[in-house]
């Protein structure tokens, strides 16, 4: 060997040395260099089931959406808890409502409390890695102090509103029969937003962080749209004229409103993905796009959803109330372009994405420390998934449970009495031929992923589609078994892989497996804490502070009279 070669190896291998102290093997070695993703969490707000066209309904065109879906994964078995603030929670630490007190109902504005501040969230983590955290759109985990709002829970910056629902032009939001104005651009009253539509709001705000974000370092981006959520009871289905004016195809008025909502929704997806492209960015990100919770129908919170053919609505244990749509997309998929069966639940996104920042088949939380369980290889690889136990969630104040362990779903006590526990349309223009298979390439995202050669061929799509139509038709001779079964009067039990419209219970041919369910039910119950919900506090009356929903813990009563500057803080 040369003497030039000799000192060059001798170099090499000194700083391997040096390093070894650090870094102790190749793989760890590889995780602290490989370049972090880009991870951009879109959640729409009380989306239905069938109201995405990859799920086979081609009523309401969602291209931009389904261009994600189709060059990702369909999340097939995916679960979500019933209603807003529980399902954000469980998304936020990666744990059950029960263990963190938030399993009943939804957060109020004047409530005096807040996702507990002992939670360490997923900006948190993801901050810890690099990142850069951003929220545009709503919060809903609590702001009677300012210490629980999103700028102290890891994020940067928040363009958004606080409570759970606002008007999508005006930002004044109607609780308890009180209202005040809801928008906030960081802790400031954002004024300057009135009239500007939410859904734009939100995309604008996202499109910002992107366009401002040094691509040197990981961004997360948490799009939280306050769509389709009604808004307040004077005006609860709100879209732009011109944009319901394209719906003239669906008759009933409400559904109309409802679809230009949803395909707000769906431009907002086409634009911050052309953004993320613009930037040089969309090859280096994961996206999500998810529901918080199945959708209200019927008029159900004066909302039109649909989860069709699914039971159930919103705040409902049935299927209709806990099976969100979901989709995954990511270049660093290593099998995509199919619908998942993997089963997944909203709380295994934290430890799912920290394994696919870290690129370690072992997550870096333990499960001793959150509820959720890491599915990144299983969906990535299309490996069988290791969550086995779906929580929906146990609300001891209504009454009402559910579980699913394997393929068995156990239901005990309902809410509402039993009134939402049907099976509401409509089930939209589900004939194949309906759909427009061009839109995939000429929308927005569709341009994006051609640019990436990631796009699929329309017969791809064809079986894509036929893929993640839910089927109620019985097959199986042993579901005639069963009965038809009221929550209220004794535990239901469903085979949901067989029967995922929940028709048939099994309760009673099956006694040994409603035991153990209800016996893992018991145990589960046993480790929740109380619900952490307080009587509304007279100190948050928005006309008390310039009719703003505001902090209004952070101030002493003797104060509240000379808090005319509220918009400040």
């Amino acid at each position: 060997m040369s003497r030039l070669f000799m000192c060059i190896l001798f170099l090499l291998k000194s700083i391997c040395l040096i390093n070894s102290n650090d870094l102790r093997d190749k793989d760890i070695f590889q995780s602290l260099t490989k370049k972090k993703p880009h991870i951009i969490f879109i959640l729409a707000d009380d989306l239905g089931f069938n109201d995405v066209s990859f799920r086979g309904s081609a009523q309401i065109p969602t291209p931009n959406i389904d261009a994600l879906a189709f060059s990702g994964i369909i999340l097939n078995r995916y679960y979500v808890n019933p209603i807003c603030t529980p399902s954000r929670a469980a998304l936020m630490t990666g744990k059950h409502p029960i263990h963190t007190g938030m399993q009943h109902t939804v957060l109020y504005g004047a409530e005096p409390r807040g996702l507990p501040l002992t939670e360490k969230l997923m900006p948190q983590y993801f901050n810890d890695f690099g990142y850069s955290s951003h929220i545009a759109g709503k919060w809903h985990l609590g702001h009677y102090k300012h210490i629980y709002s999103p700028l102290y829970r890891g994020f940067r910056s928040h363009v958004g509103y606080w409570t759970g629902h606002h008007d999508y032009f005006d930002h004044t939001a109607v609780e308890s029969q009180q209202w005040g104005l809801d928008i906030r651009n960081g802790l400031n009253v954002g004024y300057e937003f009135h009239g500007k539509y939410t859904t734009d709001l939100v995309t604008e705000e996202s499109i910002r962080v992107i366009t401002n974000h040094n691509v040197s370092e990981p961004l997360f981006l948490y799009v939280a749209h306050a769509a389709v959520h009604s808004g307040n009871p004077y005006n609860p289905l709100s879209a732009p004229d011109e944009t319901v004016a394209k719906m003239q195809h669906i008759s009933d008025y409400n559904r109309r409103k409802y679809a230009a909502m949803v395909t707000k929704v769906d431009e907002s997806v086409g634009r911050i993905v052309q953004q993320l492209q613009k930037q040089q960015m969309l090859n280096d990100s994961i996206i999500i796009f998810s529901t918080d919770n199945g959708g209200p129908a019927e008029g159900f919170n004066l909302n039109h959803a649909s989860n069709w053919p699914l039971r159930g609505v919103k705040n409902t244990l049935w299927e209709g109330g806990v099976r969100g749509a979901g989709i995954l997309w990511s270049p660093r998929l290593k099998k995509p372009r199919r619908v998942a069966d993997q089963v997944m639940h909203i709380t295994d996104w934290l430890p799912t994405l920290l394994t696919a920042i870290n690129d370690n088949p072992v997550s870096p939380l333990t499960h001793s420390e959150i509820d959720g369980i890491s599915v990144w290889r299983a969906l990535s690889e299309d490996e069988p998934s290791p969550r086995k136990i779906i929580l929906h969630n146990i609300d001891d104040i209504w009454g009402s449970s559910a579980l699913t362990v394997g393929d068995w779903k156990l239901l005990k006590g309902t809410n509402y009495q039993g009134a939402w526990d049907g099976w509401y349309g409509p089930a939209g223009d589900r004939d194949p031929r309906l759909y427009d298979y061009k839109a995939i390439r000429l929308c927005l995202t569709g341009r994006a992923l051609d640019a990436l050669n990631m796009l699929p061929a329309t017969a791809d799509i064809i079986r894509l589609r036929s893929q993640s139509n839910i089927n109620c038709n019985v097959r199986m001779p042993y579901l005639k078994q069963g009965t038809k079964c009221n929550p209220l009067q004794e535990p239901c039990l469903y085979n949901i892989k067989d029967d995922p419209c929940e028709h048939y219970s099994l309760t009673h041919k099956y006694p040994n497996i409603l035991d153990s369910i209800l016996f893992e039910l018991d145990y589960l119950n046993g480790t929740a804490v109380p619900p952490s919900n307080k009587p509304l506090d007279p100190r948050a009356a928005p006309s008390r502070w310039n009719y703003t929903w505001t902090n209004f813990g952070d101030y002493d009563d003797e104060f509240e009279e000379t808090q005319v500057y509220i918009g400040k803080i």
